[in-house]
Protein backbone atom coordinates (compact mmCIF):
# COMPACT_ATOMS: atom_id res chain seq x y z
CA UNK A 1 0.00 0.00 0.00
CA UNK A 2 1.26 3.00 -1.02
CA UNK A 3 -0.38 6.75 0.31
CA UNK A 4 1.24 9.93 -1.48
CA UNK A 5 0.86 13.00 0.43
CA UNK A 6 2.56 16.06 1.12
CA UNK A 7 3.64 17.84 4.87
CA UNK A 8 0.65 19.39 6.07
CA UNK A 9 1.91 23.01 6.32
CA UNK A 10 0.06 26.35 5.98
CA UNK A 11 0.44 27.69 2.74
CA UNK A 12 1.87 24.52 1.40
CA UNK A 13 -1.59 22.45 1.16
CA UNK A 14 -4.85 22.66 0.04
CA UNK A 15 -4.69 26.57 -0.83
CA UNK A 16 -7.93 25.99 -2.67
CA UNK A 17 -9.32 26.04 0.57
CA UNK A 18 -8.55 29.28 1.61
CA UNK A 19 -10.77 31.16 1.79
CA UNK A 20 -13.03 30.94 3.03
CA UNK A 21 -10.62 29.28 5.71
CA UNK A 22 -7.20 30.41 6.65
CA UNK A 23 -4.06 28.56 5.69
CA UNK A 24 -3.40 27.51 9.35
CA UNK A 25 -7.56 25.56 9.15
CA UNK A 26 -6.60 24.20 5.69
CA UNK A 27 -3.33 22.84 7.15
CA UNK A 28 -5.25 21.40 9.80
CA UNK A 29 -7.96 20.19 7.63
CA UNK A 30 -5.30 18.60 5.44
CA UNK A 31 -3.42 17.31 8.27
CA UNK A 32 -6.91 15.55 9.53
CA UNK A 33 -7.66 14.26 5.69
CA UNK A 34 -3.90 12.53 6.26
CA UNK A 35 -4.78 11.30 8.74
CA UNK A 36 -7.76 9.43 8.39
CA UNK A 37 -5.82 8.16 5.05
CA UNK A 38 -3.54 6.55 7.36
CA UNK A 39 -5.34 5.21 9.44
CA UNK A 40 -7.50 3.53 6.66
CA UNK A 41 -4.26 1.88 5.15
CA UNK A 42 -3.29 1.03 8.32
CA UNK A 43 -6.12 -1.14 9.09
CA UNK A 44 -5.85 -2.59 5.50
CA UNK A 45 -4.37 -5.83 5.15
CA UNK A 46 -0.76 -5.71 3.31
CA UNK A 47 2.86 -7.01 3.48
CA UNK A 48 4.44 -2.99 3.41
CA UNK A 49 3.22 0.19 3.78
CA UNK A 50 4.94 3.05 2.39
CA UNK A 51 4.28 6.98 2.90
CA UNK A 52 5.62 8.67 -0.02
CA UNK A 53 6.27 12.34 1.47
CA UNK A 54 6.85 15.36 0.05
CA UNK A 55 8.24 17.60 3.51
CA UNK A 56 8.80 16.02 6.57
CA UNK A 57 6.73 13.13 8.92
CA UNK A 58 5.06 14.26 11.79
CA UNK A 59 3.33 13.29 14.99
CA UNK A 60 0.17 12.24 12.32
CA UNK A 61 2.22 9.28 10.51
CA UNK A 62 0.93 5.98 12.44
CA UNK A 63 3.41 2.89 13.53
CA UNK A 64 4.25 0.84 10.40
CA UNK A 65 4.79 2.57 7.86
CA UNK A 66 8.06 3.47 5.62
CA UNK A 67 8.59 7.25 4.56
CA UNK A 68 10.19 7.73 1.13
CA UNK A 69 10.59 11.01 -0.41
CA UNK A 70 9.01 12.41 -3.68
CA UNK A 71 11.44 12.63 -6.00
CA UNK A 72 11.57 15.78 -8.05
CA UNK A 73 9.10 16.49 -10.91
CA UNK A 74 5.76 16.89 -11.94
CA UNK A 75 3.04 14.86 -10.40
CA UNK A 76 3.03 12.10 -13.09
CA UNK A 77 6.89 11.09 -12.09
CA UNK A 78 6.18 11.53 -8.58
CA UNK A 79 3.50 8.39 -8.75
CA UNK A 80 5.53 6.43 -11.37
CA UNK A 81 8.33 6.66 -8.91
CA UNK A 82 6.25 5.72 -6.21
CA UNK A 83 5.51 2.90 -8.01
CA UNK A 84 9.32 2.39 -8.54
CA UNK A 85 9.73 1.43 -5.33
CA UNK A 86 7.32 -1.49 -5.65
CA UNK A 87 8.86 -5.50 -6.23
CA UNK A 88 4.96 -6.56 -6.12
CA UNK A 89 1.70 -5.78 -6.38
CA UNK A 90 0.77 -2.10 -5.35
CA UNK A 91 -2.38 -0.29 -4.38
CA UNK A 92 -1.53 3.83 -4.24
CA UNK A 93 -3.70 6.69 -2.76
CA UNK A 94 -3.54 10.07 -2.23
CA UNK A 95 -4.33 12.33 1.22
CA UNK A 96 -7.63 14.04 -0.58
CA UNK A 97 -10.27 11.27 0.19
CA UNK A 98 -10.89 11.16 4.43
CA UNK A 99 -14.00 8.95 3.31
CA UNK A 100 -11.56 6.36 2.20
CA UNK A 101 -12.49 3.24 4.36
CA UNK A 102 -10.51 -0.45 4.63
CA UNK A 103 -13.05 -2.62 2.67
CA UNK A 104 -12.57 -0.50 -0.49
CA UNK A 105 -8.76 -0.30 -0.20
CA UNK A 106 -8.96 -4.69 -0.27
CA UNK A 107 -8.07 -5.91 -3.53
CA UNK A 108 -7.30 -9.00 -5.03
CA UNK A 109 -5.44 -9.22 -8.41
CA UNK A 110 -6.21 -12.27 -9.04
CA UNK A 111 -8.55 -12.07 -12.15
CA UNK A 112 -7.03 -8.59 -13.12
CA UNK A 113 -4.29 -6.87 -13.57
CA UNK A 114 -4.96 -3.30 -12.59
CA UNK A 115 -7.30 -1.40 -10.13
CA UNK A 116 -8.39 1.95 -11.03
CA UNK A 117 -10.68 4.53 -8.40
CA UNK A 118 -12.09 7.86 -10.21
CA UNK A 119 -12.64 11.01 -8.74
CA UNK A 120 -15.40 13.23 -8.84
CA UNK A 121 -13.38 16.12 -10.82
CA UNK A 122 -11.64 14.07 -13.22
CA UNK A 123 -9.11 12.71 -11.81
CA UNK A 124 -8.36 9.35 -9.78
CA UNK A 125 -8.17 8.88 -6.29
CA UNK A 126 -6.78 5.09 -6.23
CA UNK A 127 -4.55 3.06 -9.15
CA UNK A 128 -3.05 -0.59 -8.66
CA UNK A 129 -0.93 -2.47 -10.62
CA UNK A 130 0.10 -6.07 -10.06
CA UNK A 131 3.04 -5.45 -12.05
CA UNK A 132 4.54 -2.05 -11.15
CA UNK A 133 5.34 -0.31 -13.99
CA UNK A 134 6.39 3.74 -13.90
CA UNK A 135 6.33 3.72 -17.64
CA UNK A 136 2.04 3.62 -17.33
CA UNK A 137 2.45 6.92 -15.55
CA UNK A 138 4.77 9.27 -17.14
CA UNK A 139 3.29 11.52 -19.37
CA UNK A 140 -0.28 11.37 -18.23
CA UNK A 141 -1.44 14.57 -17.90
CA UNK A 142 -2.21 15.57 -14.09
CA UNK A 143 -4.53 17.71 -12.13
CA UNK A 144 -7.33 18.41 -15.70
CA UNK A 145 -10.44 17.23 -16.10
CA UNK A 146 -9.24 14.39 -18.16
CA UNK A 147 -6.60 13.19 -16.20
CA UNK A 148 -8.54 9.82 -14.84
CA UNK A 149 -9.96 9.15 -18.45
CA UNK A 150 -6.10 9.11 -19.99
CA UNK A 151 -4.51 7.33 -16.88
CA UNK A 152 -7.14 4.84 -17.71
CA UNK A 153 -7.03 4.63 -21.43
CA UNK A 154 -3.40 4.27 -21.03
CA UNK A 155 -3.98 0.84 -18.83
CA UNK A 156 -6.32 -0.82 -21.32
CA UNK A 157 -3.66 0.53 -24.46
CA UNK A 158 -1.17 -1.77 -22.15
CA UNK A 159 -3.19 -4.68 -22.61
CA UNK A 160 -4.13 -4.94 -18.74
CA UNK A 161 -7.30 -6.15 -17.48
CA UNK A 162 -8.98 -3.06 -15.37
CA UNK A 163 -11.15 -3.25 -12.39
CA UNK A 164 -13.26 -0.22 -11.49
CA UNK A 165 -13.30 1.01 -7.98
CA UNK A 166 -16.23 3.18 -6.84
CA UNK A 167 -15.92 6.94 -8.05
CA UNK A 168 -15.16 9.10 -4.88
CA UNK A 169 -15.40 12.83 -4.18
CA UNK A 170 -11.58 14.63 -3.69
CA UNK A 171 -11.55 17.46 -0.83
CA UNK A 172 -10.22 20.20 -2.90
CA UNK A 173 -13.09 23.61 -1.99
CA UNK A 174 -14.79 23.92 0.91
CA UNK A 175 -17.71 22.29 -0.51
CA UNK A 176 -16.11 19.16 -1.10
CA UNK A 177 -15.12 19.56 2.63
CA UNK A 178 -18.58 19.74 3.74
CA UNK A 179 -20.07 16.54 1.37
CA UNK A 180 -17.00 14.56 2.25
CA UNK A 181 -17.21 15.06 6.21
CA UNK A 182 -20.77 14.17 6.08
CA UNK A 183 -19.93 10.74 3.86
CA UNK A 184 -17.30 10.23 7.31
CA UNK A 185 -18.72 12.13 10.07
CA UNK A 186 -17.53 10.11 12.47
CA UNK A 187 -13.93 10.85 10.85
CA UNK A 188 -10.77 13.09 12.26
CA UNK A 189 -11.36 14.94 9.21
CA UNK A 190 -15.26 15.69 10.08
CA UNK A 191 -14.41 16.78 13.09
CA UNK A 192 -11.82 19.09 12.38
CA UNK A 193 -13.97 20.66 10.29
CA UNK A 194 -16.74 21.37 12.52
CA UNK A 195 -14.19 22.92 14.98
CA UNK A 196 -12.66 25.38 12.05
CA UNK A 197 -16.31 25.92 11.25
CA UNK A 198 -17.34 26.79 14.63
CA UNK A 199 -14.27 29.09 14.51
CA UNK A 200 -15.27 30.94 11.39
CA UNK A 201 -19.08 31.57 12.77
CA UNK A 202 -17.50 33.05 15.90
Amino acid sequence: MLVIAKEPLPGRVKTRLTPPFSPQEAAALAEAALADSLAAVAATPAARRVLVLDGAPGPWLPPGFEVVRQCPGGLDERLADAFAHCAGPALLIGMDTPQVAPALLTVDFADCDAYFGPAEDGGFWALGLAEPDPALLRGVPMSTPVTGAVQRERLVDAGLRVRDLPRLRDVDTAADARAVAALAPHGLFAERLARCGAAARR
